[in-house]
């Protein structure tokens, strides 16, 4: 994993530095990394990771948070500095037509996690290793994790990266997604409160 080109990138956010990083550069769905220009890497250094929901992110669906956590994490990080790595990681990393067939097991009662079992997939088969080499390319040493998914703290407690504190990144329910919010709370243990 390297970096493959880099260039600035003004968003409705603020502006940004973006760099893609995949095996070579053919690879048309290389991870990003979206880097504050208030970012100071010689202090602790807040990192948002972020897997790929093209059904949130781009379209906004309500079936799940993660639209909205794109959004606030951008915002916080452009306002205090930061670092958003956007990890190619569609569907709990089942891709997005296995993801739209989870959708129609859920539709059939089925939760997130027993819909991607149900199609021969892990509950969750993301790769956080990632982003602990991107982080290490870009010479970040201390960080505050934008999360609420203990997988993610497990990953940066294993790795070179020292965690200094866990920000949390908690979206108000609709009633769309409260029953997805409750499996990442009840199945993979998210540090979620849902009042």
């Amino acid at each position: 994993m390297k970096r493959q080109a880099e260039a600035k990138l003004p968003t409705e956010w603020g502006e940004f530095e973006i760099i893609a990083y995949a095996e070579n550069e053919n690879d048309w769905m290389p991870h990003l990394a979206m880097i504050s220009r208030k970012t100071d890497f010689s202090k602790t250094v807040t990192i948002r990771i972020h897997s790929e929901c093209i059904t949130g992110d781009l379209f906004h669906s309500k079936r799940c948070d993660c639209g909205k956590q794109l959004d606030s994490a951008m915002k916080y990080i452009h306002k205090n500095g930061g670092i958003l790595l956007y990890l190619r990681q569609e569907g709990r990393s089942i891709g997005i037509i296995n993801k739209l067939k989870a959708y129609n097991l859920q539709d059939k009662g089925l939760n997130t996690a027993e819909a991607n079992i149900e199609l021969g997939f892990p509950a969750d088969a993301r790769d956080f290793k990632i982003a602990i080499e991107i982080l290490n390319d870009l010479g970040v040493k201390s960080i505050n994790l934008m999360t609420n998914n203990p997988e993610k703290v497990h990953f940066i407690e294993g790795s070179s990266i020292k965690l200094e504190k866990r920000i949390p990144l908690e979206i108000h329910p609709e009633k769309e997604n409260i029953e997805y919010l409750k499996t990442k709370k009840d199945y993979f243990g998210h540090f979620l409160d849902l009042k």
